[in-house]
């Protein structure tokens, strides 16, 4: 689904606070890289429904050094504050998560089970609770909060504006960031609707650096949701079961190593 603060939080507060001493500054070095990040911060951050497409690549470094990739794709619906839905289908793993303001659902498609808690919050609340507590991880879900900036920026020691960069047709402001274990890279579409296109974690810490990338599509931001968009309706067939028992989600075949994503 919809990826430190990005999708999976690598370092604890001590370890940027680090990062930031051996960087030789306790101040982000940049040039006008981290205005152009808050101004797309604000952007998403004002916009009260978000609709959009995603596909996402994972690396993961097998014994023999080899470089695997592993492919999903996925939808997200968001309707600001208490409302998200979200999907992603890989080669293994099916996995859905709707959040009505009151209830999260978690669906395993591929296994035929779903698991529920009730919950009170705003999204941005809900991500946080998804990983400390239900162990959810969301890759990019960050991207969509009301306070992304303060999330990504956590951490940074260095900022960069790399120049003008093409995705998907669209022409994005080119963005690089490091911290401590990891190398991070995003494309703003430029101009008056700055909405990320594509975001690369490197994990730095992890031999080969293998990378994790989202790219996201389909952009609308004046959707009108359905009355049961958020509403999650199982299927005769689909059994519910307790948080931690939905068997694998990942993006990764079951038992392959793949260290931290983000």
């Amino acid at each position: 689904m919809i990826a430190t603060s990005f999708g999976r939080r690598l370092f604890a507060p001590g370890v940027f606070i680090c990062a930031a001493i051996l960087a030789g500054s306790t101040q982000v070095r940049a040039d006008d890289a981290v205005p152009v990040l808050k101004k797309m911060s604000t952007y998403i951050g004002g916009l009260s429904t978000i609709q959009a497409a995603y596909d996402s690549d994972i690396e993961v470094i097998t014994d023999n050094l080899q470089k695997i990739q592993f492919t999903s794709s996925g939808q997200v619906l968001l309707s600001r504050p208490d409302k998200l839905r979200a999907s992603r289908t890989g080669g293994y793993a099916d996995v859905e998560l709707v959040f009505d303001g009151k209830k999260l659902t978690s669906f395993g498609k591929h296994v035929g089970t779903y698991a529920q808690t009730d919950f009170s919050g705003d999204v941005d609340q809900l991500i946080d609770k998804m990983r400390s507590d239900f162990g959810i991880e969301a890759p990019g879900a960050d991207l969509l909060s009301s306070r992304s900036f303060d999330g990504l920026m956590t951490g940074a020691y260095e900022a960069q504006h790399i120049g003008r960069g093409v995705v998907d047709g669209i022409e994005c402001e080119h963005l690089a960031f490091r911290a401590l274990d990891i190398d991070w890279q995003i494309w703003i579409e430029a101009g008056a609707n700055p909405i990320p296109r594509k975001f690369v974690i490197t994990s730095k810490a992890v031999a080969g650096a293998p990378q994790y990338t989202l790219r996201i599509r389909d952009w609308k931001t004046n959707v009108q949701p359905s009355a049961d968009a958020f509403i999650f309706k199982p299927a005769g067939d689909v059994k519910q079961v307790a948080f931690g028992s939905l068997g694998s989600s990942d993006e990764v075949p079951p038992g392959v190593p793949h260290g931290d994503k983000k």
